[in-house]
C-alpha cells in the first residue's frame, strides 16, 4: 500500500511537471510574434523594441509629442502624454489607440510615440511590423522626421513616410519623401502607393533602406518606392536630398486633418488602434 500511494506520488509529480512546461511554452508563445531576431547580411541591429515590458512605453526609447491640432494639419485629436487609454504594452504588442473623448479642449484623444534623442540614426534598415487602422477620418502614420532641422524647418529638412493611411481609402498605403524641392505644396512631391487589403486585420512589415544617395520603401520586403537625386537636381544639393543627417521614428494615428478628413470623420468606427509588433533599426556593419 505505501509503495503504491508513493508510486502514485510519484507519477503525480512528473505530470505536474509536464503541464507546468507545456503551460511555460504556451504562455511563450502568446506573447507576440517576435520569438527570435532575424539578422541581416552586413548588417548589425543597433537598436529595437520588442515590446516584452507591459504597461506606458519603454520610456528610455519613447517620448510624447503632446498637444492638438497636429502641427499645422488641422487635425481633430488631442495627443495625450503617457495615457494608456492611448498607448499601452501588453502581451507583446504596442497599441495605439485613437479615441472619441473630450479631453483637454477635443472631441478625441490619441498619441504621437517618437524616439527623438533616445532612438536617432543616419542611414540604415528601419522595419516596423503592424496592423493598421481604417476608417473614415483616420489617418495613420509611421515615418521619420530629422532630429536637428540643419537645413531649416519643414519641408527643407526632410521627411520620410514608411507608411501613411486615410481611412476614406481601404487597403491602401503611401509612401512618400518631402524635400525643399519636391512636396505637396509644390504639386511634385515623390510618392507612391500599394494596395494591402488586409493591413487592419494582418500584421505586415513596413520598412525603409536608407543609403547615402537613395530612399526605397517596402511592405513584406517588396519595394514599391523609390526615391534618389538625379541630373536635375544638380546645384540643389540638399533642396532634393536633405536625408544626409540625423532621423528620428514617430507612430501616430490623426483623427481629421487636411488629407485625413477630407471626407469628414466618421464617429461610429471608434476607438481605432494601431498594433505594433516590433521596431528594429539595423545599420551596415563597419
Amino acid at each position: 500500500m505505501k509503495r503504491f500511494i508513493v508510486g502514485w506520488k510519484i507519477q503525480k509529480i512528473r505530470w505536474a511537471c509536464v503541464w507546468l512546461l507545456f503551460g511555460t511554452v504556451l504562455a511563450g508563445c502568446s506573447a507576440g510574434e517576435n520569438h527570435q531576431i532575424p539578422e541581416r547580411p552586413g548588417m548589425k541591429l543597433v537598436w529595437h523594441d520588442e515590446f516584452d515590458k507591459d504597461g506606458l512605453p519603454d520610456s528610455s526609447k519613447w517620448s510624447y509629442d503632446v498637444g492638438g491640432d497636429g502641427w499645422g494639419n488641422d487635425e481633430l485629436e488631442y495627443y495625450a502624454e503617457a495615457r494608456q487609454e492611448n498607448a499601452v504594452v501588453r502581451d507583446g504588442y504596442l497599441t495605439l489607440t485613437a479615441r472619441k473623448e473630450t479631453y483637454e479642449g477635443h472631441d478625441y484623444t490619441s498619441t504621437r510615440l517618437v524616439s527623438r534623442g533616445k532612438g536617432d540614426w543616419k542611414y540604415g534598415h528601419i522595419e516596423v511590423r503592424a496592423k493598421i487602422p481604417t476608417g473614415t477620418g483616420i489617418w495613420p502614420a509611421i515615418w521619420m522626421m530629422p532630429t536637428e532641422s540643419v537645413y531649416g524647418g519643414w519641408p527643407s529638412s526632410g521627411e520620410m513616410d514608411l507608411m501613411e493611411h486615410v481611412g476614406f481609402e481601404p487597403g491602401v498605403v503611401h509612401a512618400t519623401v518631402h524635400t525643399e524641392k519636391y512636396y505637396w505644396k509644390k504639386n511634385n512631391q515623390k510618392s507612391a502607393q500599394t494596395l494591402i487589403p488586409d493591413a487592419d486585420r494582418t500584421f505586415h512589415v513596413y520598412a525603409l533602406d536608407w543609403t547615402p544617395d537613395k530612399v526605397q520603401i517596402s511592405v513584406d520586403g517588396t519595394t514599391y518606392f523609390s526615391y534618389a537625386p538625379g541630373p536635375e537636381d544638380q546645384g540643389d544639393e540638399w533642396r532634393a536630398w536633405p536625408f544626409d543627417q540625423a532621423f528620428h521614428l514617430i507612430m501616430n494615428i490623426a483623427v481629421g486633418g487636411s488629407w485625413g478628413g477630407q471626407q469628414g470623420v466618421d464617429d461610429s468606427i471608434f476607438p481605432q488602434s494601431m498594433v505594433v509588433d516590433y521596431v528594429r533599426i539595423y545599420q551596415p556593419e563597419k
